[in-house]
């Protein structure tokens, strides 16, 4: 089995994130275009052999000018794949090239799957906002990029299981 990883419009991200069943569908292709909007991003999809199996939508955040990783989710079918990794793997290395140092994302307290990744793939915790109930707390952690080995060809990233 091979991933590859293509960087590709929001439109194509939009269709991946309806299979994410924690997103439940409520966000559309103008949802997406407000957020990221005149904004430098970063859009990718993971393939596994050709099928779309996860995606990852970045961009700069304008009051730390470190890299935002927004939105990222891989279809419940190719989780424990390997697939939300090579989609970091591709931004840590495109947001290394555009000269930023640290990758800021936030998952909520409920997310504890997503949570151990990041904290086992070395983001550190940097705050906590509190919302209504606990388990919708909002975790912020961040990440210095690293050096890394990765290949890119013809800007996409293709890693062999």
């Amino acid at each position: 089995m091979e991933i590859t990883i293509k960087e590709v419009t929001l439109e194509k991200a939009v269709e991946i994130n309806k299979t994410i069943v924690e997103f439940d569908g409520s966000y559309d292709l103008n949802y997406f275009r407000e957020r990221t909007n005149a904004k430098e991003k970063l859009v990718i999809i993971a393939y596994l052999d050709t099928v779309a199996a996860g995606y990852l939508i970045g961009y700069k955040d304008e009051e730390t000018k470190a890299f935002y990783c927004w939105m990222a989710g891989v279809s419940p079918q190719f989780r424990r794949k390997g697939i939300l990794t090579a989609l970091m793997d591709y931004q840590e290395h495109w947001a290394k090239e555009r000269g930023y140092s640290k990758i800021k994302i936030k998952t909520r307290n409920c997310r504890k799957e997503m949570l151990s990744y990041l904290i086992k793939s070395n983001f550190n915790i940097s705050g906590i906002i509190e919302k209504d109930r606990i388990q919708d707390y909002e975790i912020l952690l961040e990440k210095e990029i690293q050096s890394q080995r990765l290949i890119i060809i013809n800007k996409q990233l293709l890693i062999n299981l």
